[in-house]
């Protein structure tokens, strides 16, 4: 439980920080909430010889109105996304999935784009920005450039993102009266999801994102074409884990996490439907 030798530095501003990253490469990392980097190294799965501490940039923390969506700083804390007055006002579905993060004191340390930045497949933002159409941008020594959703998650605890870049915000289109549904099915509260999902229904369309069924969150686009196609909410679910690959682990088979998916997906629908 003692992590491998590292260095230390502060970045005081984005660019010292992409400077930093620049200059050493794949040996090192950022560190911005440590909930989910910490443990690792730790468990020395992680072994960066450079931490570059973002914790501090008060620049990428922020929640603004930017007309057909919603622009979020990536140091921004779950609590303040769970909390604001904007994102419940149009993103309803993200303020309820922040509210989920783990308990109150991961909330006010831990931040949406370290959560997204680590790609973590069990982790619940990811999976509910992806099923939100979010767009992520990324910036590195080369320039800025923005991401789809569906083109981040890579494989397990891998992402779109270079050696060299850092994601700064998340923009998430506004879901413009659209219901929804956030599903979370654990063994304890506050524990991470066995099966999660985030889902929203209207305005001709839909989409639903599933939590630890595969080495990535999963876009279950299946269940969104048998919805437009005029399937029943019913039929839909039974549609859940066509894009998924769950595994077998301590918790669950992945036959019980299949059959869980599609009872949380109806689960889901049902309620974004009324």
């Amino acid at each position: 439980m003692i992590p491998s030798l590292f260095d230390y530095k502060r970045a005081s501003s984005a660019a010292e920080a992409i400077s930093l990253v620049t200059e050493y490469g794949e040996d090192a990392k950022f560190l911005a909430g440590g909930h989910s980097l910490l443990p690792l190294m730790k468990l020395r799965l992680a072994a960066p010889s450079v931490l570059v501490d973002i914790g501090r940039l008060k620049d990428l923390s922020y929640i603004t109105d930017a007309g057909s969506y919603i622009a979020i700083g990536a140091l921004t804390r779950h609590m303040d996304v769970e909390t604001s007055s904007i994102v419940k006002q149009h993103v309803p579905l993200l303020a309820c999935a922040a509210g989920h993060v783990g308990d109150p004191q991961v909330r006010h340390r831990g931040t949406i784009g370290g959560s997204i930045a680590h790609a973590d497949s069990a982790s619940d933002l990811p999976a509910t920005t992806l099923a939100l159409g979010a767009t992520y941008v990324v910036q590195g020594a080369s320039g800025t450039r923005e991401i789809a959703a569906t083109d981040f998650y890579k494989g397990f605890l891998e992402s779109a993102l270079r050696p060299d870049e850092m994601l700064t915000e998340i923009r998430v289109p506004k879901m413009n009266g659209a219901g929804w549904s956030f599903q979370k099915f654990n063994r304890r509260a506050q524990d991470w999801a066995i099966v999660g999902v985030a889902a929203w229904r209207g305005n001709g369309g839909s989409g639903v994102a599933l939590v630890n069924m595969g080495s990535t969150p999963v876009l279950a686009t299946d269940v969104a074409i048998a919805l437009a196609s005029g399937a029943s909410v019913a039929d839909a679910a039974e549609l859940a884990a066509a894009q998924a690959d769950p595994q077998s682990d301590l918790n669950a088979s992945a036959e019980y996490r299949t059959h869980l998916a599609k009872v949380l997906v109806r689960r889901a629908l049902e309620e974004a439907s009324k």
